[in-house]
């Protein structure tokens, strides 16, 4: 049986203090508290469609506004997906998804390329979902890539509803994550690069 790829991790500041766990062949328990309600709907479809177990507890100075919990859950979840992936050898290396939500549609294009790269390209239709500011999504995802050392490209293609976008959004992120991290049975032990190594 291959080895379980978990991580524990933990990032203390003086703006968060954030603790994450995640098991990335897991089937999608998610326990999530950041004090941030749409925000916890967000990482429980990475969980759900991702089939990653995720346990997320952040304590931040929402008391100022979201920015820097999100930022900072992006920041350790990146750290915990790059523990738990390990060094890579026999995985799938890419993810893509489109995901549609009633109007809206999304896709997420993930490369495990040891170079932290983002570009997203989502003109929400409101500034606000709830008390989540729609500009802390770039904000999570560049801490995620910038310590996963992933590329990411994410666009939304069509939506009116802002909800429905920030939720493709996340379903397909969830989805790319998924195929690019699976277990390619065919390339077991080998690096998927021709350099040797990401």
């Amino acid at each position: 049986m291959s080895q379980e790829r978990t991580a524990d991790v933990t990032r203390n500041t003086a703006e968060t203090r954030i603790r994450v766990r995640i098991n990335l062949d897991g089937t999608g328990q998610a326990k999530l508290s950041t004090g941030i309600g749409f925000f916890d709907h967000m990482l429980d479809q990475i969980a759900r469609h991702g089939l990653i177990d995720l346990d997320i507890q952040a304590e931040g100075d929402l008391h100022i506004d979201g920015h820097h919990t999100v930022e900072d859950v992006g920041i350790t979840l990146g750290q915990a997906v790059a523990q738990a992936i390990g060094d890579k050898k026999g995985i799938r290396r890419y993810g893509h998804a489109y995901v549609p939500l009633d109007e809206a549609l999304s896709r997420v294009v993930l490369d495990f390329s040891g170079r932290p790269g983002l570009e997203m390209n989502v003109l929400f239709k409101s500034g606000t979902i709830g008390t989540f500011d729609t500009q802390l999504a770039h904000e999570f995802f560049q801490g995620f890539v910038n310590h996963a050392f992933v590329t990411l490209h994410i666009d939304n293609l069509k939506g009116e509803n802002a909800h429905h976008q920030c939720e493709t959004v996340f379903k397909a992120f969830a989805r790319a994550l998924r195929a690019a991290a699976e277990r390619d049975p065919r390339a077991a032990g080998t690096i998927p690069s021709t350099k040797g190594s990401l």
